[in-house]
């Protein structure tokens, strides 16, 4: 089955009917199966083609989904009876999964032959869920069974769904398969946790299994989007099976909704506070950047780990020291210092409430120290890396968020060069100043200039008029997104603009017409998106 062709656009023309008909003449395979699970694998396979096309910046549903299903409902062939059946069970998006029952209904009513695996109606039932995890609790391997049923009776063998949910990449879905000898992989699953006493095999509900992997596909879809991490990347079996499991997901019943405590800011203190009134802090000098780095463990559990923050891993730690701390947080000198002893004193108070036994703490140390050197290496300073002044990371950074710096320093490029009191972009004025030094070259100073940069008020200032004040406007009100991040869509789109070659001037412009078309924040997150 030959793939759709990759296009360096995503503005790019459809593919042309020689390629739709290229496709179902591949799908023409679909006519020798016998079994709906076989079909739906293979249906499923060539649903992840498209989607691999995102990668590349290509919308496949409205490219290659669409233009295919109408293709194959107008050739009228079994092939196409048999990929528009196909679709209809694995498609990944409803409005897919809806015009391809419709063209198969069409097709079918026009005496079109089916293939075999369609000849009677199928229905998919789940048989059990179970899940397969460690007590570090870094991945679930999540198997669900199913079988086939005609007319409530089973048709062929059970069938088993894996997915590798790994939660220290933020919950995406690692890895995927499926397996036809049930039995033998329960076995195995269970002799396993038999013999490793930090392992379990343990049956779920078939609401908790549904919540799971419905929660995996949602980041793992986003993720492959957005671009949110472009060093992401799902394994192949996961991006062929993204339809299937879509599919055996829905046929699992939904959880009953589960009221959450959320880990407010005063949640998040008194466990702070509680660790460093233990024993296992007792030992760390620096109280106040002890309890610094408490934080940012605290907030990496809650924001990243799903509530977390009391589970330790060694694969945690690492993540935390090595990937997450310097992406995200400001750290000063002697946090940097503190924070190695900070997170092992973590490990020894945290660890007992995950009820991990005396070999799997010390395991969890090591990987803290093992890290160490890594992470002293490595940790980078934003004022030498990107030649700024303390000052002025200071200034963009007053929350510490470490994954801001380079979206404020695009709304606000000036903080790099002005030391002025009231160009300090956190507060309202500051922005003000800085967007109209920045938009027009002047500014209106609240008082007396100082300093190197006084000579910009010796220019005669000029007051704004009202199409003058409207642009400010506007440009006030992105500058205030960027430096909220908000939506998450808003700088992506701005990095795939640079990444064209255009301007900052264009860009702004661009997104400003983005922010200006946009009636609802859900349209102005398709436009981004589609820039």
């Amino acid at each position: 089955m030959s793939n759709p062709p990759s296009s360096p656009r995503s503005d790019a023309p459809p593919p042309p009917d020689e390629v739709f008909a290229e496709l179902l003449r591949g799908a023409r395979a679909l006519l020798s199966l016998r079994h709906p699970l076989d079909a739906e694998l293979t249906v499923s396979e060539l649903l992840g083609s498209w989607q691999e096309m995102r990668s590349r910046g290509i919308d496949p549903d409205r490219l290659v989904g669409e233009g295919l299903l109408d293709y194959a409902r107008r050739a009228a062939t079994p092939a196409a009876l048999a990929l528009l059946t196909g679709v209809s069970s694995v498609g990944v998006s409803a409005r897919h999964r809806l015009l391809a029952r419709r063209g198969a209904r069409e097709l079918a009513a026009l005496g079109v032959p089916g293939p075999h695996w369609a000849s009677v109606p199928v229905t998919v039932r789940p048989v059990g869920t179970y899940v397969s995890r460690s007590l570090f609790g870094d991945v679930d391997e999540l198997v669900c069974v199913y079988r086939h049923e005609v007319d409530g009776q089973p048709e062929g063998d059970e069938h088993a769904l894996v997915a590798v949910i790994d939660h220290n990449s933020g919950g995406v879905l690692r890895d995927a398969w499926v397996s036809t000898k049930v039995e033998r992989l329960l076995r195995h699953c269970a002799e396993q946790a038999e013999r490793d006493p930090l392992a379990s095999f343990t049956a779920v509900s078939p609401g908790r299994a549904r919540s799971m992997l419905s929660s995996a596909l949602g980041r793992t879809l986003r993720l492959m989007a957005a671009g949110e991490q472009p060093a992401f990347r799902p394994s192949r079996s996961v991006t062929e099976l993204l339809g299937f499991v879509r599919a055996r997901t829905r046929v699992l019943p939904p959880e009953p909704p589960v009221r959450a405590t959320p880990w407010r800011r005063d949640r998040r203190a008194t466990l702070a506070a509680r660790f460093l009134a233990s024993d296992a802090a007792a030992d760390l000098s620096d109280s106040y950047a002890a309890g610094r780095c408490a934080e940012h463990i605290i907030d990496y559990g809650c924001d990243a780990d799903f509530g977390r923050p009391l589970r330790v891993s060694p694969r945690k730690v690492e993540t935390f020291l090595l990937e997450w701390l310097p992406r995200r947080v400001l750290l000063l000198p002697e946090e940097q210092e503190a924070m190695p002893h900070v997170l092992a004193a973590w490990v020894r108070w945290a660890g007992p409430f995950q009820g991990l036994p005396e070999i799997a703490l010390h395991a969890t140390i090591d990987a803290v120290w093992e890290a160490t050197a890594v992470f002293t290496r490595s940790y980078w300073d934003p004022s030498s890396t990107f030649g700024l002044r303390r000052e002025a990371v200071n200034r963009l950074l007053p929350d510490g968020d470490l994954s801001a710096l380079p979206r404020r320093m695009f709304a606000f490029p000036l903080v790099t060069e002005l030391d002025e009191e009231e160009f300090d972009p956190a507060t309202r004025a500051g922005r003000r100043a800085l967007l109209r030094l920045d938009h027009f070259g002047s500014y209106d100073p609240p008082k007396a200039p100082r300093g190197r940069h006084s000579a910009v008020s010796e220019e005669p200032h000029r007051p704004l008029d009202r199409l003058d004040e409207e642009a400010l406007d506007a440009h006030e009100r992105l500058a205030d997104r960027l430096w909220r991040g908000d939506p998450p869509n808003l700088w992506p789109a701005a990095q795939r603009l640079l990444d064209r070659g255009l301007p900052r001037s264009a860009v702004l412009e661009t997104l400003l017409v983005a922010l200006s078309g946009a009636e609802e924040e859900s349209a102005l997150v398709k436009i981004l998106d589609e820039l």
